[in-house]
Formats: C-alpha cells, sequence, structure tokens
C-alpha cells in the first residue's frame, strides 16, 4: 500500500476536529498513490481525501491551494483544500503538511473511447484558458534540467538498446530546451493520466492528483495526457482517440504553428519524464510496499514516438 506515513485513529480525529464536519465513520488509505500519502475519510457530513505530502517544498503548497481554488470557483470537477473553522485550509499531521478535500464522485476509465478522450481534451483546455492570463508560477521540478541530469545520472545503469534511446532523447532535448520554454504557457496538471480523472458512466466528474501541477508550455501538458489516453495495444498512438482529443481541444484554444513544428518532440519528451521518475521510484522503493508503476512503458511508448503521424489540428 502507497501509505508512507501511516495514521492512527486518535491522530486523525484530534486532526479532523477544527473542520466541524462530525464524527469519524471510516478511513483507509490509498493504495494507487506513489510520491504521497492519500487516504479516504468517511465523515457525519460527507466523503473527503486525505493527502499528506510527501515530496517537495512546503512553501510551494500554497500555490496547489491557490490553483485549485481558481479551477473550482471556474466550475471545473476540481478538489479543493476544505478550511478549518479559522479558515486554514494547509494543516499539519504527523509532522507532514496536510489537505482535506472533498471525494469526488466517479470512476477510472482503464479502456476510454472516442467520447472520453473528447471530454479530456475539453476539460485540459479549460484548465489552459482559466489560468493563461493569470498564470499562478510554480516551476517544476521534473522539469526539462531535470531530465537531462537525471538522464545523465541513470545512463550508465541501463543496457546498450536503452541507453542508445534515452541518449537521443536528451540530446533532442538539449537541442529544442529553448524553444520549448518559448512555448505558449499556462498552469498544467501536468500528470493527466486515467487514473487521476473520474467518469459517471460517460461524463467527466472529476479531475484529481494537481500535485506535480505547474506553470509551463500548455504543450507539454496535452502530450503527457495524450501519451496516458491514446494508446493502441503496442504502445503506439490510437490515432482516433488521439483526433478526438486534439479537435475538442483546439475548438476551444487553436494551436499555434511553434506548437504544431514541436509536437512530435514533445511527445518524446513527456515519455522522457515518466520513464524517469518510474526508473528513480523502481530504484528507490525497491522492496518497499509501494505501489511502482513499470518503466518499461515509457520506454516503449518512446520508442513508439520516434516516428510520429499525428499532426496537431491548425486552423487555415
Amino acid at each position: 500500500m502507497s501509505v508512507f506515513t501511516p495514521v492512527s485513529r486518535p491522530e486523525l480525529e484530534t486532526f479532523l476536529a477544527p473542520y466541524e464536519l462530525g464524527r469519524l465513520l471510516d478511513f483507509q488509505g490509498i493504495a494507487a498513490g506513489t510520491e504521497n500519502s492519500n487516504f479516504f475519510v468517511s465523515l457525519e457530513k460527507g466523503e473527503f481525501v486525505l493527502t499528506l505530502i510527501e515530496r517537495g517544498p512546503a512553501e510551494d503548497l500554497p500555490f496547489f491551494i491557490d490553483l485549485l481554488d481558481v479551477l473550482h470557483d471556474a466550475d471545473m470537477p476540481v478538489p479543493y483544500a476544505v478550511r478549518d473553522r479559522d479558515g486554514h485550509g494547509l494543516r499539519q499531521l504527523c509532522g507532514k503538511p496536510a489537505l482535506l478535500q472533498p471525494r469526488l464522485s466517479g470512476k477510472h476509465v482503464k479502456a476510454p473511447n472516442n467520447q472520453h478522450c473528447a471530454q479530456v481534451g475539453e476539460l485540459l483546455a479549460h484548465i489552459h484558458l482559466a489560468t493563461r492570463e493569470r498564470i499562478i508560477e510554480r516551476r517544476t521540478d521534473r522539469g526539462l534540467d531535470w531530465m537531462l541530469s537525471a538522464g545523465a545520472e541513470l545512463l550508465p545503469g541501463l543496457d546498450a538498446e536503452q541507453s542508445g534511446l534515452l541518449r537521443s532523447a536528451l540530446q533532442e532535448i538539449e537541442a529544442h530546451k529553448a524553444q520549448i520554454l518559448a512555448l505558449p504557457r499556462a498552469n498544467l496538471h501536468a500528470d493527466l493520466f486515467r487514473d487521476n480523472v473520474m467518469f459517471e458512466g460517460t461524463h467527466l466528474s472529476g479531475l484529481i492528483d494537481f500535485y506535480n501541477a505547474c506553470s509551463g508550455p500548455m504543450l507539454y501538458d496535452i502530450a503527457i495526457t495524450l501519451n496516458d489516453w491514446c494508446l493502441d495495444a503496442d504502445g503506439g498512438i490510437d490515432l482516433p482517440h488521439a483526433q478526438a482529443l486534439l479537435d475538442a481541444y483546439a475548438g476551444l484554444r487553436p494551436f499555434t504553428a511553434a506548437e504544431a513544428e514541436l509536437w512530435p518532440v514533445m511527445l518524446r519528451v513527456g515519455c522522457v519524464r515518466f520513464w524517469l521518475s518510474r526508473l528513480i521510484a523502481a530504484r528507490d522503493f525497491a522492496g518497499m510496499d509501494v505501489t511502482i508503476h513499470d518503466p518499461r512503458e515509457f520506454e516503449v511508448r518512446l520508442a513508439q514516438r520516434q516516428h510520429v503521424a499525428l499532426k496537431l489540428p491548425i486552423a487555415l
């Protein structure tokens, strides 16, 4: 189970009392997390998710609270920090920064169809449109510089085929770094995988886990999303799914010529980011009772993205 910091019932009851949400009925750890400790919490006045922040500097946490408030105020189906009786959304539990958020309804979709992908594309566009004029700045700790340094560190431990694939990708990142950073920007979710989106039937009902959110190129967010939502059986791009996602997004926020030019590069960058982070997690948490996603999934996807036929829809 991916609960890095265990919480006892008395500790949790003391923590929850200032929220005045009634008696604690039940709580349980959530196994799906890979970086923070998460718990489902049932109270007399509703269902909530408690997150103990395990990674990243505490000074970044007001960013997450502010961003989610902006998106919640824009009527997007996102969680937000519940305030206690004194108006505090960020508190401490077991020595860790802690947030209590409403639990959103719905279930994750393992095998998305075109309609699912289109709704995800629309939601991503709404996030970008809601923030691009007033970006809340936060530099990601898993950005291009991190990829270059972490990749160089991991190269010696890879086999010849893997190291060739990664080395080529790192050289491409270095060559296009300035162009990527000059692309149109907004606030990004930066981790919009299938297990972070919920549906009720065919209706998108919730988007969760904003702890990788940052400011940066909107195209990067789209590449990360498409790399998980629009896959064929071999890790390649499912073109109908991808076209549905991109068309829905472009209907709200048209792509630029610079984005179209860098699109294949950005798809590869998105693969590199998660290949490296999963390799590090597999190394650091080996033998621990922690959910570790298979690094090879993104190694395969990076290999598949060496030749990209899919183009961005550009208005003529």
